[in-house]
């Protein structure tokens, strides 16, 4: 792995591509706020890493370790927090500058974006898992159901693991492959072709695609 984004999905737009003259739908990630945390080794960790943290708050809203943390490495006190790992020590960026941003990434490199989806709540098996549902007509009453759950004499229980009702939404997915159509740094956001996963103002993180190759050092 190697080092990505922390942002905040903004939403998203439209831009129009000069050269093809067409319409690219495009989300808009906010990265303001970057900044490293701690710099792990192997010789001290046992494994290469670096820390960011991003989006501040105040200091009261956490516990005083984690306030520790914060004060220890020089940083303001950080909502979310995230590891990139690295193959070896002599990968790890310098941690004495500034976090790049969004002049990290550039116009036309593949990315992956990690989100959590929209929460629905609880839901029936149709919406949750795509159940066919049963008959709609001749007299049935049972459209939108999940239908027999459990056997008869054997094991004369529900199994576990079993597809039933429940809580739909708020799972942590990730999105491969997704185009970075313009970097902005002056604005500090990022336009990512198409839909990532998460509501407006969720956070997301950006890192540089696992299957495609990375652009060619100038």
């Amino acid at each position: 792995m190697s080092l990505g984004l922390l942002g905040k999905k903004v939403g998203m737009t439209r831009v129009f591509d000069k050269e093809q003259g067409c319409m690219i739908p495009v989300t808009v990630v906010d990265v303001t706020g970057n900044e490293f945390l701690q710099k792990k080794t192997t010789e001290t960790d046992g494994y290469s890493a670096v820390q960011v943290g991003f989006d501040d708050q105040k200091e009261q809203r956490v516990n005083a370790p984690t306030k520790g943390h914060f004060k220890k490495h020089g940083a303001s006190t950080k909502k979310m927090i995230q590891e990139f790992r690295f193959g070896s020590d002599e990968e790890i960026p310098n941690t004495e500058e500034a976090h790049p941003g969004a002049a990290l990434f550039q116009d036309g490199q593949w990315v992956d974006v990690i989100g959590t989806t929209k929460g629905k709540g609880f839901q029936g098996v149709v919406k949750r898992y795509n159940f066919a549902g049963q008959p709609d007509s001749h007299g049935h009453m049972m459209h939108r159901r999940p239908g027999g759950i459990g056997a008869g004499t054997w094991p004369g229980r529900v199994w576990k693991n079993k597809k039933m009702p429940g809580r739909h939404g708020e799972y942590s997915r990730t999105v491969q492959n997704l185009k970075i159509v313009q970097v902005r740094p002056e604005d500090n956001v990022v336009l990512v072709s198409g839909a990532v996963p998460g509501r407006k103002d969720s956070y997301v993180v950006i890192r540089p695609a696992i299957k495609k190759p990375a652009p060619a050092a100038e």
